[in-house]
């Protein structure tokens, strides 16, 4: 599916372009936006190849990655990036992650991010199950994960190896049916069909 173009009331989903490379870095390369990733901050050098890589596996078939920012509705700034992979060892499943910049941090930004990836992945690409890693003191993430109907499966004891150092993840993972049913609007009793 190309281009991937989601919204909601701030938020938007779109496609990178080589003009965002500045915005990502100013994500990827900030060491408090990463502090609780799997990776160290990193370089110019390395977003313009993430940012080149993303692009090339949007024109691959069958796209297995959709790297996507998330922009804001009024001035389409970037404050966000968002991805979700198939996963191979799944049939009909992907990983997902995002990342905000700091200072968009705090106004239910990261809970809108998460509502699109996971509205695009169930409703436009049909999965059955996705799923993120967290870090264990990431307590801001699991509380967006949770509040956007993810569930806490589990610990993977030493998953990420950064800094030298080796870290648990947190699993949290949601179900097409579980988006489903947190998606539909509440019934009025007086209204239920006898």
């Amino acid at each position: 599916m190309y281009p991937v173009s989601r919204s909601s009331r701030r938020l938007r989903l779109r496609e990178l372009t080589t003009d965002d490379v500045d915005a990502v870095l100013a994500i990827y390369g900030s060491p408090r936006a990463t502090e609780h990733l799997s990776f160290e901050p990193r370089s110019r050098t390395d977003v313009e190849q993430i940012v080149a890589r993303s692009i090339a596996s949007a024109n691959a078939t069958p796209r297995a990655e959709y790297a996507v920012v998330v922009v804001t509705q009024d001035s389409g700034e970037l404050i966000g990036f968002g991805r979700l992979a198939m996963d191979p060892h799944q049939p009909n499943a992907a990983t997902f992650g995002f990342a905000l910049r700091p200072d968009s941090w705090g106004v239910g930004h990261g809970v809108e991010t998460v509502d699109l990836l996971l509205g695009f992945g169930f409703e436009d690409l049909h999965l059955h199950r996705i799923w993120g890693a967290r870090a264990p003191r990431n307590e801001a993430s699991a509380r967006t994960m949770i509040k956007a109907g993810m569930v806490e499966e589990g610990r993977i004891r030493e998953h990420i190896q950064r800094g030298g150092l080796w870290r648990d993840s947190i699993v949290h993972a949601i179900l097409d049916h579980e988006w489903k049913s947190r998606a539909l609007p509440t019934v009025c009793p007086e209204f239920k069909s006898l």
